[in-house]
């Protein structure tokens, strides 16, 4: 996503961060710790710095992340305690339920399960740690990197493909073949069926 920002110019613990989606993709979140890792051993505050966590202020203050979920996951998973945060609107003022309403109505919300199903703002978990595994969103991240679809500034674009790709490709397979998936999946972003999400990059030769 693109953001306006404001940066607050001092870090936020992790543990504060309220998450706006109920998923990651966990595969994802693997690579974001490997790259952590492979960094230069002295740029950890310069890569923090360069990775800050667009937020909305919300209720008593706590920010909630609207983006960069599988990196806040990453961090708290290796030992990190504390990330740079970019507050992109402070609706700390609005009651919990008049600003989730606020929330959702921008797309600043993704309130659905690990099987594409919408649930109940109340749902939302309350942590980062408590973000479950969705691996159709580790297929859709995949397989934008491997060309199927361009990177989209409209919200939540990996699990609109998620969930066209839940369609089409069978959990077993997915979990036990998952590069044989992502090969499966590209051309499938491809085709035309696929023409109404955001970065589709196939050729429509016309109706």
């Amino acid at each position: 996503m693109n953001h306006p920002v404001h940066p607050i110019l001092h870090p936020v613990r992790i543990k504060d961060l309220r998450p706006t989606q109920m998923t990651v993709g966990m595969r994802e979140v693997a690579e974001k710790r490997e790259e952590w890792r492979n960094r230069p051993r002295d740029s950890a505050g310069k890569y923090l710095g360069s990775h800050m966590i667009p937020a909305v202020l919300g209720p008593k203050g706590r920010p909630w992340i609207v983006d960069h979920h599988h990196l806040a996951l990453a961090m708290h998973l290796e030992g990190v305690t504390e990330v740079m945060v970019s507050i992109i609107a402070k609706l700390d003022t609005l009651p919990n339920k008049r600003f989730l309403a606020f929330m959702d109505a921008h797309n600043w919300l993704h309130a659905y399960d690990a099987k594409g199903k919408r649930r109940e703002f109340d749902e939302l978990p309350h942590s980062v740690t408590d973000l479950a595994d969705d691996p159709y969103r580790s297929l859709a991240g995949e397989v934008r990197r491997a060309g199927g679809y361009a990177k989209s500034p409209t919200p939540y674009t990996e699990f609109l493909w998620a969930d066209f790709f839940r369609d089409r490709i069978k959990p077993d397979l997915l979990t036990d073949h998952f590069a044989r998936c992502v090969e499966d999946a590209v051309p499938m972003a491809r085709n035309r069926e696929a023409r109404h999400l955001p970065g589709w990059s196939g050729i429509d030769a016309g109706d």
